[in-house]
């Protein structure tokens, strides 16, 4: 088993928390065993503490504030997270906020990180604020790597408007951040659809792997339920 530590981050309507709980399923069905970490400080919604219930039932550790903290919007960390740093008997994968705050929490355990080794995804949606062009991405990353103290080594695209995602608006995405991949040598070879819309995204947009994900996060205004874990 790769023993590397896994840091997912996004800025605010990523979709990195989707992201980060379709990784850390896809590692359990390759029976690695896997402890998924919330440290998202800054989103209110869309966290991966939501699933926490359901896979405990399938042996997915889920480590994340606990009672009244539940929903809070500040860092209340667990002493189980350094933890899960330290054990080498199960990979973590860090689900982390993707703005300047967020990312400080990394500071606690860059040490122990770099110690045990690690990658750094970034997912990005350029159908967002502040992730749209090539300029924008940047100061993004160059921002996350300042707070976190960590580099980053991969980006990831999840350009999508939601239902209203086609294939040019994904073929644009790929296109940007393949320029800042390109011009920062970073790893890129993934972009993100959700399975409800794999009928309209073909594959291998222009050379790149296309990864589907389940729905698993409700929206605020939805019925409390995880979709996709049995």
């Amino acid at each position: 088993m790769n023993k590397d530590i896994v840091i997912i981050i996004g800025a605010y309507g990523s979709g990195k928390s989707e992201y980060a709980i379709n990784y850390v399923w896809q590692l359990k069905q390759q029976e690695i065993p896997v402890t998924l970490v919330d440290l998202d400080v800054v989103n209110p919604y869309f966290r991966s503490r939501e699933v926490r219930e359901d896979f405990a039932r399938q042996d997915i550790i889920v480590i994340a504030p606990d009672g009244e903290y539940t929903h809070a919007d500040m860092p209340m960390l667990s002493p189980r997270i350094m933890g899960a740093v330290q054990d080498i008997s199960r990979k973590p994968v860090l689900d982390v906020g993707g703005d300047p705050a967020g990312c400080r929490t990394l500071a606690r355990y860059v040490q122990n990180i770099k110690n045990r080794g690690y990658q750094l995804k970034v997912v990005i949606n350029t159908k967002r604020p502040f992730t749209s062009d090539h300029k924008g991405i940047i100061q993004l990353l160059e921002s996350l790597e300042y707070s976190s103290r960590l580099k980053v080594t991969e980006l990831v695209c999840n350009t999508n408007l939601m239902e209203y995602t086609d294939e040019a608006a994904i073929s644009d995405g790929i296109k940007i951040i393949s320029g800042v991949a390109e011009e920062l040598k970073l790893k890129f070879s993934e972009y993100l659809v959700m399975e409800k819309y794999a009928d309209r995204i073909p594959e291998n947009l222009l050379g790149k792997k296309r990864v589907l994900l389940q729905y698993y996060l409700n929206k605020p205004w939805e019925k409390s339920k995880v979709h996709g874990v049995i």
